[in-house]
């Protein structure tokens, strides 16, 4: 359904070590980048499968986070929840919500981890389930 999500950044080279970092821990690599200024990069783990676009604004103007937005990251384990949260504070992120359960049991149970990027968008890793 989601073909990809573009999030903007003020400094693309910054930017793409983050990403190269924090997404390969969810098996997420640079997948295309346009050789123009932007630097409009596509990060997955496949081009048939959902991806992550990285790029300055295309208007010239200044990347800002939105109120409200979130990328989610799907783990595979809890374990690589915590992965990816460490490398993104290892790599500059903000912590906006250490990894843990939030809420139910079974199927219903909840494991996240929330950071927001070195541009302030906000992203959460999960696990669905029981582990």
């Amino acid at each position: 359904m989601i073909g990809y999500t573009t999030l903007g950044t003020n400094d693309i080279d910054k930017a793409l070590v983050f990403y190269d970092g924090v997404l390969s821990a969810v098996g997420g690599k640079r997948l295309m980048t346009m050789p123009d200024a932007r630097g409009f990069t596509l990060y997955g783990a496949g081009r048939d499968k959902p991806m992550l676009a990285i790029t300055k604004p295309y208007d010239g103007g200044t990347a800002t986070a939105g109120n409200g937005t979130m990328v989610a990251l799907m783990a595979d384990s809890r374990a690589q929840v915590d992965a990816v949260y460490a490398k993104a504070i290892e790599l500059g992120a903000a912590d906006d919500g250490a990894p843990g359960l939030r809420g139910g049991v079974g199927a219903q149970a909840f494991y996240g981890a929330y950071f927001r990027d070195l541009d302030g968008n906000k992203f959460c890793a999960y696990r669905m389930g029981d582990e």
